[in-house]
């Protein structure tokens, strides 16, 4: 079993996070993932390149997964802040190609 899965993240993310060549989770992902799916707020700081952006993108995405459906027009079912337009793409960029195969936009 993936280490990613036993921490509770369905398969079709799992997979897709493989398919990326992500195969072990980083400290910060270990922590934060399995928290946050338990409900629980979450503060992290970690080194630039340590996986931030899957440690809070995956639990969202296994949360809009879990709904399944669109959502009504003109609504939010999540936001992410960012400081930087850079860094607003990046998570962009990340998120996009974790969601990849999946009804999430």
């Amino acid at each position: 079993m993936n280490l990613f899965q036993e921490m509770g993240l369905p398969e079709k993310l799992v997979a897709r996070v493989a398919a990326l060549g992500i195969t072990e989770p980083t400290p910060i992902q270990t922590h934060a993932i399995p928290a946050v799916l338990d409900g629980k707020d979450v503060m992290g700081l970690a080194q630039t390149g340590t996986g931030k952006t899957a440690a809070f993108g995956l639990p969202l995405m296994n949360h809009l997964l879990k709904v399944g459906k669109k959502p009504a027009p003109k609504t939010v079912r999540g936001l992410i802040l960012a400081p930087t337009r850079e860094l607003a793409g990046q998570i962009k960029d990340n998120l996009t190609a974790y969601s990849q195969g999946t009804h999430i936009k």
